[in-house]
């Protein structure tokens, strides 16, 4: 049975150039649809991701998931530069729950074309506030792209959520991040051992 998941452009939005809606899948499988500005207490880290990741032979990304402490589960990255940010966001102490494509941000251009972006990450922090996150070398944002994350970061600007466009991550870090990450999964945890160590 395929996961359900919406379709990038369903109707269009009564709005011209400045009106927003958020279309997303709840635990249950369920489609809704609002304004952005009603969509600020979603509880979007616990949705079901609003898209799946194209799978096919001769692929350029190479699509997964990662097993994330902070969610204590797996999480899909499309690429290894979105696993990447999904491995810093799981380890930064200020996140408290992680979601990949929360959802899809429909509007209507200046010129009246529909248009649809499915943001990456969907990150809650621990004061309540949200961060939606792009994974995006600089060198390939094309001019469709870079509308497509101004509208985007509009869009958060009104709903009060923090949103950013992330490039490549620094190799040393994140080489030390990832060979952090595998000592939190539950397999590593065992209280004898490190109250033996203490």
């Amino acid at each position: 049975m395929a996961e359900p998941t919406l379709r990038p452009v369903v109707g269009e939005v009564s709005s011209v150039g400045c009106g927003f809606e958020v279309g997303y899948l709840t635990e249950d499988g369920a489609e809704h649809r609002m304004g952005v500005a009603d969509a600020w207490g979603i509880r979007f880290e616990s949705c079901r991701p609003a898209r799946v990741f194209p799978q096919y032979k001769g692929q350029r990304h190479l699509p997964g998931r990662w097993w994330s402490a902070t969610m204590g589960g797996h999480v899909g990255y499309e690429s290894w530069l979105e696993r990447d940010h999904l491995m810093l966001l799981d380890f930064d102490p200020v996140v408290v729950a992680v979601a990949s494509q929360p959802f899809w941000l429909f509007w209507t251009t200046e010129q009246g074309k529909a248009r649809s972006h499915a943001p990456d990450y969907f990150a809650r922090l621990a004061d309540g506030g949200a961060l939606v996150l792009d994974c995006r070398p600089v060198e390939r944002i094309k001019p469709r792209d870079a509308a497509a994350f101004a509208a985007t970061a509009e869009a958060c600007e009104q709903v009060g959520w923090r949103y950013q466009v992330a490039g490549a991550t620094d190799v040393i870090v994140t080489r030390n991040v990832r060979w952090l990450a595998g000592y939190r999964h539950p397999r590593h945890d065992l209280p004898a051992v490190a109250a033996r160590l203490r």
